[in-house]
């Protein structure tokens, strides 16, 4: 109880410095606003980070220590901040007419100490647009929050507030915003369904670097490693870009894999040799501008080449090229993909289908995604042919959780989540907590259960659910044209349980009776008032 009202607490931090932030905008739009804030949070992440160590190392002066020392804080992986950039120097200058100047200035000195975020940082904040009392009033305000009781949970919440405040921009900037930010409970759901325990992890059009942070997150709450995990990334926005190595810094992950070309994924492949072991993406939907005509004969459509106008199988295949021979990929996709045959499209579903690569394919709910109301799907792939678990060899120790798959070589599961989820505004809906475990149990538990006869002590048994879920065999698949549309699988719900047939027949046969008779009344006094009338005659 005591942690859930910790969270409860949290969260009205989060909130709270969101509204009086947001406040201070005035005339700066929220993309723009977006790099003042966000910069200012980060730094005074690395801030705490700094004060801390700096202050051990003071106390251990007398035996040789040097607080002054960038390597002294190389070597604890923590960022040196030299004078002029710490947060207690800007905030006693927060009242200074070129605030905006000074801040600039010290976001340079921090990249001339630290390598790893040269080019990263944000020197925005001596803009004309950006009003100097308003800069001053949020370093007071990010500087004055009460975070916590130690530095360490002070570091902590300020990871949740970059988090919380991505989402928020994302909102504030509508379509825009959906370009660098994957709503929280997609990027849970697919976590939760792929479990990145152990090895390599990898997206190629990463965002703000939300899989990566989540994938953290669920490895450390399942008393992980974290340092089992490797993260790649790439990116061709390089704003959004710079999000990411600040969201993954402020988090102390390793971005060093993590990078930036404006050509994109597909042109200028910044992770030419690497096979994942997991692939968590959410690619643009339907991009017509891929550069599909200059990759005619490329090596990665080994199932057909991908239309010009269209880079939805260009995405599915150039994650199918970096899959190592157990990897598994969860990605998000345009409904579209799972039906269309244009352009050579139907026959690349076709291949991918027949070579086993297709696992899982859920329908997800309308209004999930900030950028589009394009329908969407969730597809899971793995090569299913080359797993070690399906030729029964236990999967490593420590992967998976320990799991061992079931062979589903000949099966793919469908699922409806269309109707799950919740509105939290009139345009935007998002998955519970409840909604994500339904769904990943489901999966799990087709993946890992026996057959129907035997239920194992550690998992449920898997059983189609009428309107929800249906495993279905690639002969069904292919009598309907090789279509992935869940809704032709799953079926409808069954009627309730407690549904009295001879109770509903009678009542509504006395529903009608009751009709029938008040119609005969009406009709017989219609009757016996036309007869009263007298009708004119007609050579009056």
């Amino acid at each position: 109880m005591a942690k859930k009202k910790k969270e409860e607490v949290q969260e009205t931090i989060e909130k709270t410095l969101w509204k009086a932030a947001d406040k201070l905008r005035k005339n700066i739009n929220a993309a723009e606003y977006k790099d003042v804030v966000l910069g200012l949070i980060f730094l005074k992440y690395i801030s705490i980070a700094f004060e801390k160590l700096h202050a051990d190392l003071t106390a251990q002066i007398d035996e040789g220590a040097d607080p002054e020392d960038r390597l002294e804080y190389t070597a604890e992986n923590v960022f040196f901040v030299p004078p002029s950039a710490r947060w207690s120097f800007l905030q006693n200058s927060a009242r200074q007419p070129n605030i905006g100047k000074i801040v600039d200035d010290g976001m340079d000195a921090i990249e001339a100490e630290n390598a790893q975020l040269k080019g990263i940082l944000p020197k925005v904040y001596a803009k004309q647009n950006l009003d100097p009392t308003s800069l001053g009033e949020l370093i007071d305000l990010i500087g004055n929050i009460n975070f916590g009781e130690t530095k360490e949970r002070s570091a902590d919440v300020l990871g949740h507030v970059f988090e919380y405040f991505l989402g928020q921009f994302a909102l504030a900037e509508g379509q825009k915003g959906g370009q660098f930010y994957t709503p929280r409970s997609v990027v849970e759901l697919l976590v939760e369904m792929l479990e990145p325990y152990k090895g390599r992890v990898f997206d190629p059009c990463c965002g703000s670097g939300g899989m990566f942070v989540q994938s953290e997150k669920f490895v450390k709450d399942h008393q992980g490693n974290i340092n089992d995990i490797s993260i790649y990334g790439q990116e061709s926005n390089q704003t959004t870009w710079r999000l990411a190595k600040m969201n993954l810094a402020i988090r102390g992950i390793d971005a060093s894999q993590v990078k930036w070309n404006a050509e994109g994924s597909f042109l200028n492949d910044a992770h030419k040799d690497l096979k994942a072991d997991y692939i968590i993406a959410n690619p643009p939907f339907n991009v017509s501008d891929w550069g599909g005509d200059l990759l005619r004969t490329d090596a990665r459509w080994q199932f057909g080449v991908p239309p010009v106008g269209n880079a939805n199988f260009a995405w599915l295949q150039h994650f199918i090229h970096h899959l190592a021979p157990t990897g598994q990929a969860g990605v998000v996709l345009a409904k579209g993909a799972l039906t269309s045959k244009t352009s050579g499209e139907g026959e690349i579903r076709k291949a991918l289908i027949e070579e086993g690569l297709i696992d899982c394919i859920v329908n997800l709910p309308a209004k999930l995604f900030l950028n589009t109301q394009i329908p969407a799907a969730l597809w899971f792939m793995r090569r299913k042919t080359h797993h070690p678990a399906l030729k029964g060899t236990p999967p490593e120790e420590g992967n998976n959780g320990g799991r061992n798959f079931i062979d589903t070589s000949n099966e793919i599961l469908f699922i409806d989540a269309r109707n799950l989820g919740h509105l939290i505004n009139r345009r935007n809906r998002e998955l519970s907590k409840e909604d994500i475990e339904k769904i990943a149990s489901t999966y799990h538990n087709w993946r890992n259960s026996p057959p129907l006869e035997g239920c194992p002590e550690d998992g449920v048994v898997y059983n189609d659910i009428p309107g929800f879920c249906a495993s279905v065999t690639l002969d069904k698949v292919r009598e309907l044209d090789y279509v992935l549309t869940p809704g032709r699988y799953v079926g409808l719900p069954d009627e309730e349980d407690d549904f009295n047939f001879v109770e509903r027949f009678t009542h509504l046969k006395a529903t009608l009776t009751e009709q029938l008779q008040q119609e005969a009344v009406l009709n017989k006094l219609i009757e016996t008032n036309l007869a009263k009338i007298e009708l004119p005659n007609d050579g009056e």
